[in-house]
């Protein structure tokens, strides 16, 4: 993406108006969430879909893309579930 700059005025509140260009370039509509990042006294707006691509992209760093995560999680909890009826036992039937 290329960068564009553009200044823009601190309202009462500190509200800060997103130009319309901006608002196009990040998919983002009236209502949307926005995650602010600051970083060395610097602030960034980044939409949540980026967001969750940034973290995504870290996490391939150190999980090879052969993993999923969310199925071995899924197992994981299973096993717990498994482990956790068998200490308590069986169980009288509901009527």
């Amino acid at each position: 993406m290329t960068s564009i700059k553009t200044k823009t005025h601190l309202h009462a509140g500190g509200r800060l108006v997103i130009p319309a260009a901006y608002r196009k370039a990040l998919g983002l509509k009236p209502g949307d969430d926005v995650v602010l990042v600051l970083e060395e006294h610097e602030v960034r707006l980044v939409a949540p879909r980026q967001a969750v691509k940034h973290a995504q992209m870290l996490v391939r760093q150190y999980v090879s893309k052969d993993r999923t995560l969310a199925d071995e999680l899924i197992q994981d909890r299973r096993q717990e579930v498994q482990r956790d009826r068998k200490k308590r036992g069986p169980t009288a039937s509901r009527s």
